[in-house]
């Protein structure tokens, strides 16, 4: 499986680059990087709303949250795989020619049974 689908934060958003908000949050960017970012975030409504959460998140960096969601999505879809190739039903060629055996057993018997009757 692409590794990019798996990355919660993988294309996300078009306008700015997740590194420079990470850099962002953590205190990195220069007083013109700063200002760039603050001025995108004020044109984009839901990413002020989630810059201003990630903001107010106390203890362990923003980094850990990102792996830790990552390493979540990952086992759920290979449950969700594993469940899936569960359920599937198996292709053997046996089952098959068991139901044409059968169906032909069931024609035959049908044809035998009206033969006799009609005698």
């Amino acid at each position: 499986m692409n590794n990019d689908l798996l990355n919660i934060l993988s294309n996300s958003n078009k306008d700015i680059d997740n590194q420079k908000l990470m850099d962002y949050l953590s205190g990195k960017l220069s007083e013109q990087e700063k200002h760039e970012v603050e001025k995108w975030i004020v044109d984009n409504d839901f990413e002020n709303e989630a810059i201003e959460g990630l903001q107010k998140m106390s203890g362990r960096p923003i980094g850990i949250y990102v792996d830790q969601l990552n390493k979540d999505l990952n086992q759920y879809l290979e449950q969700r795989k594993r469940r899936r190739e569960k359920t599937k039903i198996v292709s053997a060629p046996w089952i098959y020619v068991a139901i044409v055996l059968i169906l032909l057993l069931v024609i035959i018997g049908y044809i035998v049974i009206h033969r006799l009757q009609s005698h």
